[in-house]
């Protein structure tokens, strides 16, 4: 039986047009981009910045508003702790900052606001609506005129589902706030166009738009007139916001890899999204008691999270052998402890347990998604049966 990869969330293997790219600067064109006194530095630089165009393309942005990280992680400590510790630099009070949120954020959000609550910053988690979407009016009564900074990703890491970003935007700036947003799931098949949606900061990584892994980049939109403190002291690299030599070769992959999805996203989400549905369709016509988890839409084209009534999602991935799938976020795949995210929808503990998370790649083919549902539909109620009735 071949092997099945339905967790593209987690992440997303090289495009071959990506790894082509890349390979010149593993052994020939191998120079560091900061040594500017000979051709090879020189030649490492240009290729950086015809990267930085490219990744900037891929968001609606300026080439100079790009700042190459390690991934979506480190841009999201630069940004949420960047603005907040700039704020402190400047000589204000902990207590005079607030920092707004989502409860279903990604931990790379969620953990550096908890880091700031330790030293007095003030942190609001605001809570969504059963289909995952956040309220933007409740979103507006909790934003303040003291509010430094509204953290928002654009497309759920677990549910998918598609927060309204100018909305949001509109709500933070009206409160004299800036707007940050984690777009790591929606690059690959959304037109985010920071200028259009009047996001301030945005964070986005090449691995999951079938690029190479250890590579990301903040958006820092220079007419926000954001000030952030840099994380990573040194040699004072990208504008001095994040010291360190750069990753010649991950940046060429991350532009190849950002060229390549403005040029398919639109179809890539339309194919996609029709094979999700076609998933959905057939587990919901052939299995009782399965539910989907977020809204139906909007949602990122490739992301399908289904509940199982009496099974676990973890019985259900030991079963089924040769298929990569997930009951959530990645980072937390070792964890036994329910997702928050799902338990954010207002499901009980045993409900967000019996939970999956598809994500389909975009080489998937209808096959795959038949062979994937016929497993489902087979193993669901054997699972079942094997668990007894409830008592």
């Amino acid at each position: 039986m071949s092997r099945l990869y339905f967790d593209a969330h987690a992440t997303t293997p090289c495009d071959p047009q990506v790894v082509a790219a890349m390979l010149p600067f593993f052994t020939e064109r191998f120079g560091n981009a900061a040594s500017l006194q000979h051709p090879y530095g020189w030649e490492a630089q240009e290729a950086v910045e015809q990267a930085r165009q490219r990744v900037a393309g891929l968001v609606g942005a300026k080439l100079r508003d790009v700042v190459f990280t390690s991934g979506a992680t480190e841009a999201n400590n630069l940004a949420i702790r960047g603005v907040i510790e700039a704020q402190l630099d400047s000589g204000r009070a902990p207590a005079d900052l607030h920092v707004v949120t989502l409860i279903t954020e990604h931990p790379a959000v969620l953990d550096p606001c908890a880091r700031l609550e330790h030293v007095g910053v003030s942190v609001t988690r605001v809570p969504v609506q059963p289909d995952g979407l956040v309220d933007p009016e409740r979103l507006r009564t909790l934003v303040t005129p003291g509010t430094t900074l509204v953290s928002v990703m654009a497309g759920n890491n677990e549910i998918g589902v598609l927060q309204p970003l100018a909305a949001i935007a509109a709500i933070a700036h009206g409160a004299g706030a800036w707007f940050h947003c984690d777009a790591s799931q929606a690059t690959g098949y959304l037109a985010i166009d920071m200028a259009a949606q009047d996001i301030d900061l945005l964070s986005c990584t090449a691995h999951k738009i079938y690029g190479p892994k250890g590579v990301g980049a903040l958006v820092v939109r220079r007419s926000s007139k954001v000030t952030l403190a840099a994380q990573h002291l040194g040699g004072g690299h990208e504008r001095g916001l994040r010291s360190g030599t750069l990753n010649v070769p991950g940046i060429v992959g991350f532009g190849e890899a950002a060229r390549l999805a403005v040029a398919r996203r639109a179809d890539d989400g339309a194919r996609v999204g029709a094979l999700r549905d076609r998933l959905w369709a057939r587990l919901r016509a052939s299995l009782p008691g399965v539910h989907l988890r977020g809204a139906a839409t909007p949602r990122l084209p490739h992301n399908l999270n289904v509940g199982f009534d009496g099974v676990t999602g973890r019985d259900l991935i030991l079963a089924l052998t040769d298929v990569a799938v997930s009951p959530g976020a990645a980072c937390a795949s070792t964890s036994a402890d329910a997702s928050h995210v799902l338990l954010a929808l207002g499901l009980d503990e045993a409900a967000a347990k019996s939970s999956l998370r598809f994500g389909l790649l975009r080489t998937v083919t209808e096959a795959d998604v038949e062979s994937l549902a016929d497993r489902l539909i087979e193993l669901v109620p054997s699972l079942r049966a094997s668990r007894g009735p409830k008592r």
